[in-house]
């Protein structure tokens, strides 16, 4: 059995855990890196509340990004920005399709996330707005890979591309 479970992503001198955007989570997040810049990524294991991303953005300052992974087999990442707003995408695209039965209901993944071209772009707006530099194409790769061998990975791999925590 894989990973089930978050990771929250912002910026801020203060731990995000203790934020009010992320009560939600109780005492149940711990933090899992940290990088320059004020950088941190939590964990919250489970499928519980974890918080407002948007909220976490506003209460911050600065972009925030949720990834939920489903038994590291894919991710659902959530972004949000305060200028920039937010966007959904996903991460392993053909076990996300499975785990949200978007084939059994007519729906399909682009009705619930961004495509990757489009993710890729709104990331690179995202990344700017944290004061980074990102490559739209970088994230394509990203977008369109496929687990290698655990979703995780490619969480870990977008955040590198997105220049908040290195690979």
């Amino acid at each position: 059995m894989g990973y089930w479970g978050y990771f929250v992503v912002g910026r801020d001198r203060r731990p995000l855990a203790g934020l009010e955007a992320l009560s939600g989570a109780g005492d149940g997040m711990t933090l899992r890196t940290s990088a320059p810049g004020g950088w941190q990524v939590w964990e919250f294991p489970g499928s519980g509340d974890v918080g407002s991303m948007n909220d976490l953005a506003r209460e911050t300052g600065a972009p925030a990004l949720f990834g939920y992974v489903m038994n590291s087999d894919c991710v659902v990442v959530e972004a949000a920005a305060p200028r920039g707003g937010a966007w959904t995408t996903c991460l392993a695209r053909a076990a996300t399709a499975g785990y949200l039965g978007a084939d059994r209901e007519g729906l399909t993944l682009e009705d619930y996330f961004l495509e990757p071209r489009d993710a890729a772009e709104r990331a690179v707006g995202w990344a700017a707005e944290a004061g980074h530099t990102a490559d739209a194409d970088a994230l394509v790769e990203v977008l369109t890979a496929d687990p290698d061998p655990v979703a995780e990975n490619l969480f870990f791999r977008l955040l590198d591309r997105l220049g908040v925590v290195p690979e």
